[in-house]
Parts: structure tokens; sequence; C-alpha cells
């Protein structure tokens, strides 16, 4: 048998929260002396204390490790449940860091307020193009809300196009507009430059974007979710020249490496 201390040092915890597993009764010692009252451990209790800091770890209370522990899950039954939880916290991650890039983005504009540069803006005319394409609502038009509608649309996207036969031929296009539930939606279209036509049985649609004659355009480079900077500069450039929007900017998705880094986006937005 171990005493507490040499029981928590194999153990990697203290023996100040082993006192409080034994106060609660998540963790009893094999033995504790009548006398003394010192606590002893056997080696094969370490398999329970994994349990224990295993499941403590990845965010279950301790009543709730309690109550998993009582019901004597088997290895596989649990480790199916930590596998699970595992999944819950990096999505849990992946929505604060997305979370993190937004705030990121709005400290970028913030800090170039008073002087965006307006160099990089032009108003030029672009020319009808066929795209095929999925649509989806998105809860609104921040970043927040598109990034993750947007990503699975152009994977099944292109998914289908494989599937059809159906080669590209030019970028990539998103495009918005207002959903008609009038709630702040935003119906948003992935689209794909494309040669083909509608074809029967096709699962995703063949659309004819007319040309734009004026559109104020602006390149961005690095990610999506950190565009609002760019999209802000257009915005002022827009305003301080007089101009007016006619709706929500296109963007044309040049460059898409796998390091979203060195992406390329032209925002073109149309002008009254």
């Amino acid at each position: 048998m171990f005493s507490i201390g040499d029981f928590a040092r194999h153990g990697r915890v203290s023996a100040r929260m082993l006192r409080h597993y034994d106060a609660i009764g998540l963790l009893r010692p094999a033995h504790t002396d009548p006398f003394s009252g010192y606590r002893y451990y056997t080696a094969a209790q370490l398999a329970q204390l994994n349990r224990v800091v295993a499941l403590k770890d990845l965010g279950f209370t301790l009543q709730q490790v309690q109550e998993i522990l009582e019901e004597r899950v088997t290895t596989d039954e649990l480790r199916g449940m930590l596998r699970l939880r595992q999944a819950e916290l990096e999505s849990a991650m992946a929505a604060a860091a997305a979370r993190l890039a937004q705030v990121e983005a709005r400290l970028r504009s913030i800090e170039s307020e008073g002087h965006m540069p307006t160099q990089d803006v032009m108003i030029k005319s672009t020319p009808a193009v066929r795209v095929a394409e999925l649509t989806a609502v998105a809860a609104g038009y921040g970043p927040e809300h598109i990034g993750p509608v947007i990503s699975p649309l152009y994977d099944e996207l292109f998914r289908r196009l494989k599937s059809a036969g159906v080669t590209p031929t030019g970028p990539g296009i998103a495009y918005y507009e207002d959903a008609p539930e009038g709630d702040g939606s935003i119906l948003v279209h992935a689209g794909c430059t494309v040669a083909a036509d509608q074809q029967p049985g096709q699962d995703f649609e063949i659309v004819d974007l007319p040309a734009v004659e004026r559109a104020a355009t602006i390149v961005h480079r690095g990610p999506m979710d950190a565009i609002m900077p760019t999209a802000q500069n257009l915005a002022h450039w827009i305003d301080a020249g007089g101009h007016s929007s006619a709706g929500y900017a296109r963007e044309v998705y040049l460059e898409c490496p796998p390091d979203k880094e060195k992406w390329v986006t032209e925002l073109q937005e149309p002008l009254a």
C-alpha cells in the first residue's frame, strides 16, 4: 500500500485533492488507520483516480463524475463518453477561436480609424457570369454567422459538381441578400463559375449573375474571418466619395490555397 503522499505523487494529484475525494465519497482509501487516521491506497486504485481526473478535466462536475462511476460504466463506454466530451470541447475551442478572430478584426478597424487607405479602391464594371450555387440562411451578416454557413456550402457544392461531372471554369463567387423572413437573417449564395447548362436532376442551381455597371472594388488578403477592416475601408471610401451602395458586396475568391492567410478575395460592391 501507499501512503496518501506517495499515492498522490504516483497519481500526479495533490494529497489535499485526495482528502476531498475521500470526504465526498468519490475515492475512498483502501485502508484508514483507526488510531492515526492515516490513509493508505493501493496501486489498483490508480485506475479509478485516472477516471476521476479525466472526467473532471473534461468539464464534468464532481457530482456528475460520481454518478458516472457509480453506474459502473465499462472501459469502452467511458472511452466513448470521453471522445464525445472531447469533441464538444474541441467545438467550443473552435467557436472561441472564431470569436477571438472577430475581436481582432474589430480591433484592427478601430486602430485604423482616421487613416484608412483609399488608394486600393477602384470603380469598375463587372461582366455577367454563370455560376453553379447552393444557398442557405445565416442568422446575420457578420463573419461569425456567415463563416459556419458558407464553408459547408462550398464543401457540398464541390462534392456535387464532381459527382455531376461539372468542372469549375473560374473563381468562386459568393453573394448575399436579405432573407424573405425579414428578421435580419441573410440568404447566402455559395457559387462557383461554370460554363455548363442546368440539367435535369442536378442537385445544385445554375444561375446567371447580371453584369454590374459600376462597382467599388477592393482586394482583401487573408482569411475571411478578418474581412472586417477591408470591408469597412471600402465603406469609408464609398461614403467619402459621395457614392451610394446598391446592395451587398459580392466576394470573388481569386486565390484560395490551404493556408487561409494567403487567400486573395475581391469585394465588389455595386454602386447606385
